[in-house]
């Protein structure tokens, strides 16, 4: 296999030292980077060696909560649980397996093109998400959408199957979560069992938890507690558990996320979108609790698109605490890369020699980092986070794979994907339809 050789870019690196090579060069072997540093790196007869200068190379992003999407813009007026009822559920409900296959393809190819390397997808019909991913060349951690019985998701028992059919497909780029769709529609025992299956599979956890003001009222009226404390008594928390939003924690519930190692997920724009509120991030941060970024779903965000997330997740801050101290620009950035990673226990979110070859890079010659002061990674940093939006990714490179090249996808024919999206849409939105 050949190497690739990055020269002539900015590597923004990420690694723990936070070092900035204004000209400089990542060498990738295989799925690992081998090389990172200043100048150009000497290339062999065989290598690919993609001439870099005037861009940004830097770690690919990490989409920490996130769902496959086949209806983004339809029906998005209501709030959270109206929505979920008379559109969400109905919509996934009806899936078939190339619908799952093309609307995972299209949400797929959208955080490609936006510089996301891994989503955490919680979603239905795993095998065909599976494929979808294999084939287009993504890392994905993919989950069910577990809830009891007669709320017509999925079972554990469909979790179970699919971890066995897809668990590490695509030479490992796929792995499958054990997944729970949120409290309302679970219970203590479903929350347990959950628990059981993750450690019996060795595989993590995906939950949403206090995502909104009355999913908090129905699990106290329900069970006499919050959603983070029956989480935490029926043993579900845990260094290996994702939970998404958290929008509605309390102090104790905070403490009960820093004590287990549980990782949170901010989900800031889809948040502010459903009118769902403002998670308490600063307090969070300040627990010690590792918090990564997620859009969440373009039927609830509109978006796939990283940098959007990035924006919102410090500005929501600031302004709700008129503190403009609050969310600095290189600590956005490590939220969507390396905290994504070290939740998904990962290699990747920096570009150090040993990690795996997640890279992305960006045009800086573009007016999103116009001025740039040369060399200065404040400017840099400051440019991604409040300037930049995915149109400026210009190429994809996953496990040590190239799956974008100049905006073009190299896997997949991206005029197939938008066709064929369109008809899954369709044909699922004539079967909810009265």
């Amino acid at each position: 296999m050949s190497r690739i050789v990055l020269n002539g870019g900015t590597v923004l690196t990420m690694d723990d030292d936070g070092s900035v090579h204004p000209e400089g060069h990542v060498v990738i072997e295989q799925d690992r980077i081998v090389q990172v540093g200043a100048g150009d790196a000497p290339s062999r007869s065989g290598d690919v060696v993609i001439d870099t200068s005037g861009q940004l190379v830097m770690p690919g992003l990490v989409d920490l909560h996130y769902h496959t999407a086949i209806g983004k813009g339809y029906s998005d007026h209501l709030p959270l649980w109206e929505y979920l009822d008379t559109c969400w559920y109905p919509l996934i409900r009806n899936l078939d397996a190339e619908a799952a296959y093309w609307a995972a393809a299209a949400s797929y190819m959208e955080s490609i093109r936006s510089g996301v390397t891994t989503v955490n997808d919680m979603y239905r019909r795993l095998p065909d998400l599976a494929r979808a991913a294999r084939d287009i060349g993504i890392r994905a951690v993919l989950s069910n959408d577990v809830a009891l019985a007669e709320h017509d998701l999925d079972t554990l028992e469909d979790n179970l199957a699919a971890h066995r059919e897809v668990d590490g497909w695509g030479d490992g780029r796929i792995q499958v979560y054990v997944g729970i769709e949120w409290l309302p529609l679970a219970d203590p025992g479903l929350l347990r069992d959950a628990r059981a299956l993750a450690d019996e599979l060795d595989t993590g956890i995906h939950i949403h938890l206090n995502e909104s003001l009355t999913e908090v009222q129905d699990s106290v009226k329900r069970f006499g507690k919050r959603p983070t404390e029956v989480a935490y008594e029926a043993g579900l928390l845990g260094p290996d558990c994702i939970a998404a939003h958290c929008v509605w924690l309390s102090d104790v519930e905070i403490a009960l996320m820093r004590e287990t190692g549980t990782h949170i997920s901010h989900n800031p724009s889809s948040n502010a979108k459903l009118g769902n509120g403002i998670a308490r991030l600063p307090e969070m941060l300040e627990a010690g609790i590792n918090v990564g970024l997620g859009h969440d779903a373009a039927e609830c965000n509109n978006s796939r698109d990283p940098f959007q997330v990035m924006k919102f997740a410090s500005l929501m801050h600031r302004a709700a605490r008129v503190d403009p101290s609050l969310q600095q620009a290189p600590d956005v950035v490590r939220m969507a890369t390396r905290n994504g990673a070290a939740a998904l226990k990962h290699d990747t979110g920096q570009l150090a020699v040993g990690r795996k070859a997640d890279v992305i890079t960006l045009d800086l010659r573009n007016e999103m980092f116009t001025p740039l002061i040369h060399g200065d990674p404040d400017h840099l940093y400051s440019h991604l986070v409040f300037s930049a939006n995915g149109s400026c990714v210009d190429s994809s490179i996953i496990d040590g794979q190239i799956v974008m090249r100049e905006r073009r996808l190299l896997n997949l024919d991206q005029d197939e994907i938008l066709a064929k999206a369109n008809e899954a849409f369709q044909r699922v939105l004539d079967r909810i339809r009265p």
